[in-house]
């Protein structure tokens, strides 16, 4: 058994007890931070005169040989050690001798796995955001494509108004946006760096944290050691919002399942994002968009985890804290995953606007523009509310749409039906009408695009 402790024990731990405590299944892959957080705790204990300049420069080079040959494929992570860092340093002290048993002066795996998390979830939140933006992107170019493309809006799932397929993208564009408003968030308040805090109460050594902090890129250092320590709100922020993109992501999947139903058939997905059936062989089915609607559960499933864990820690660290892992990489995957394969599939989506177009006029979509147009007779909107609610019951039961019904039909609903009804319901009259910000005309619309582009241009990915 390869453990940094054991001088006050007398006997061997129970392999099932060390084999339950241990970590390095999961935590293996923060050796690069892991790596990473050394090196800048060596530089400062030289600098500091804590470690000579040989000292350093031995464990430095050592450091960066372990994380070499694991990358290379030379040195392969034991699981027969406890944790990735008892990993490292074991290799370490094997290669350079006692210099390497110097690299843990000054702090704790509390604050070193503390460190190492922060690192990787920093990372990580600047993986998702770049995702994030090349969604953003690919929403944007199909909304600057179908200005015109006609489809019904829906409430409560059934037809309702007129819009554009670009001001239905458009609402997914605002979405993802404040999604990656929440990653700028995130990395803000987490980018201060815990290494010095020690076990919880810091060192007797003379540490410098804010040299160390500059190193790793931070903001800063902490600022009480217990928290240090003991803090995961970081990370329960980061699975909160990932869990908020997995939702954004599911209810857009939801869509494209049942546009991509033979009932609509308002959107074709590529081959490369659809599998078939093993007994029928007509089928093709939207299997990337059912999954990704699927998996959004295991995320929530990550976050309820940490906040359940974290609920009835006292303070300081608690091994408890070792269950922030496992999951929370997995939702990391997940997300990042889902971000990919569900923004391949909007880039190859065929459109069938004719369908689109049909089903909007189909629906009754410019009921409300019939009742508007009355109004513009000087009949009262309640009034007229009335008499096309019995104009749509007619057509129902003739099977044609409000276009569809001869003038001679419309007046005998109400006289002041005039020639000039038909353009003011048509599709293109209906949605170009709205010009107010946010609406579906082309006028409203091609703001709302410039200021995306806007957007996208002063918001490049999240970098240090």
């Amino acid at each position: 058994m390869a453990q940094l402790w054991g001088g006050r024990f007398t006997k061997e731990t129970d392999q099932m007890v060390y084999d339950f405590n241990a970590s390095i299944n999961f935590d293996k892959r923060l050796l690069r931070q892991d790596v990473q957080g050394s090196l800048a705790h060596v530089r400062m204990l030289a600098k500091q005169g804590i470690l000579t300049a040989e000292e350093r420069d031995a464990i430095i080079d050592g450091l960066q040989g372990i994380l070499r040959d694991v990358e290379e494929g030379e040195l392969t992570i034991d699981p027969s050690y406890e944790d990735v860092h008892s990993f490292v340093e074991a290799n370490l002290i094997d290669r350079i001798g006692d210099a390497g048993k110097k690299l843990h002066t000054g702090r704790s795996r509390n604050d070193q796995v503390a460190l190492d998390m922060r690192l990787y979830v920093r990372q990580k939140v600047m993986d998702v955001d770049a995702l994030l933006r090349g969604l953003l992107q690919t929403i944007l170019t199909t909304m600057e494509e179908n200005i015109e493309t006609y489809m019904p809006g829906f409430t409560h799932l059934q037809k309702a108004q007129p819009v554009t397929l670009a001001h239905h993208y458009g609402a997914y564009f605002e979405m993802f946006k404040r999604d990656r408003q929440r990653m700028k968030d995130i990395l803000v308040r987490m980018n201060y760096c815990p290494l010095g805090a020690g076990a919880l109460a810091g060192t007797t050594y003379p540490l410098d944290r804010d040299y160390v902090a500059g190193l790793l890129s931070f903001d800063g250092p902490t600022l009480n050691s217990m928290d240090s320590v003991s803090d995961r709100d970081y990370l329960i922020e980061f699975l909160s919002a990932l869990s908020v993109i997995m939702m954004h992501l599911s209810r857009f999947s939801e869509e494209i399942i049942i546009w991509n139903s033979n009932e609509y058939q308002f959107v074709e997905i590529d081959d490369a994002y659809s599998t078939g059936s093993s007994i029928m062989p007509q089928k093709k089915n939207p299997d990337i968009a059912e999954l990704v609607r699927g998996k959004t559960g295991r995320v929530y499933g990550a976050l309820m985890s940490l906040l359940t864990t974290m609920k009835g820690i006292p303070l300081a660290y608690n091994k408890d804290m070792q269950e922030d892992k496992e999951m929370a990489f997995d939702a990391m995957d997940t997300v990042t995953n889902c971000l990919m394969l569900f923004t391949g599939m909007l880039a190859t989506m065929k459109f069938r606007k004719d369908r689109m177009a049909v089903s909007a006029m189909k629906g009754f979509t410019n009921a409300t523009d019939l009742a508007d147009y009355l109004v513009t007779k000087q009949v009262p909107f309640r009034d007229a509310h009335g008499i096309v609610g019995r104009v749509v019951l007619a057509c129902i039961d003739k099977g044609i749409s409000i276009e569809e019904m001869e003038l001679s039909e419309l007046k005998q609903f109400c006289d002041r039906f005039e020639a000039d009804v038909y353009d003011a319901i048509s599709l293109k009259t209906c949605v170009e009408k709205r010009v107010t910000t946010g609406a579906p005309g082309p006028v409203a619309m091609k703001a709302q695009i410039e200021a995306g582009k806007a957007y996208l241009e002063s918001e490049p990915e999240l970098s240090l």
